[in-house]
């Protein structure tokens, strides 16, 4: 039963799905539970699009430029408890779009040990390795072909 003075509610993320050449961009990165692969991803902050948040994640995390053209899924997950932390459940929405150019010698996110481009079947034989089950769900998704148009998403920022 939920505390009755509690007041939930999901932390929002973004997610890119960048692939080139039957690649993936994810990052490699530090965690509570060691290192981990991701999309390039995080939180949506106060102020921005759904779609800045993804570019500028990306920009953060991988040094490459990302323009989001497309949605290819939300995905609502609630991460398993740790131990001194309460539930946290992560409503992700998870683009599609076009790489822009790296900006070399910057410097990534604090955390982030590297990107790197990995093959699906290489992402698929590292998932006791990914940061969440979304991970994998969402390149199954984009292999799927799934693309939902950005007029989808209506923001009053």
């Amino acid at each position: 039963m939920r505390g009755m003075n509690r007041i939930w509610k999901p932390n929002v993320t973004v997610a890119a799905l960048i692939e080139r050449d039957g690649r993936f961009l994810l990052v490699e990165e530090e965690t509570p539970e060691g290192v981990r692969f991701n999309q390039p991803a995080g939180h949506l902050d106060e102020g921005e699009s759904l779609m800045e948040a993804c570019a500028r994640e990306t920009l953060e995390e991988t040094a490459w430029r990302f323009r989001p053209t497309a949605l290819v899924g939300i995905y609502m997950w609630p991460r398993p408890k740790r131990e001194n932390e309460g539930d946290i459940t992560y409503l992700r929405f998870a683009f599609a779009g076009t790489l822009g150019e790296e900006q070399a010698g910057r410097s990534l996110d604090t955390g982030i040990l590297r990107a790197v481009w990995l093959t699906p079947q290489e992402i698929e034989a590292s998932r006791e390795r990914h940061r969440s089950p979304l991970v994998w769900q969402g390149v199954q998704d984009y292999l799927a072909g799934r693309r939902y148009p950005m007029e989808i998403l209506r923001h009053y920022v």
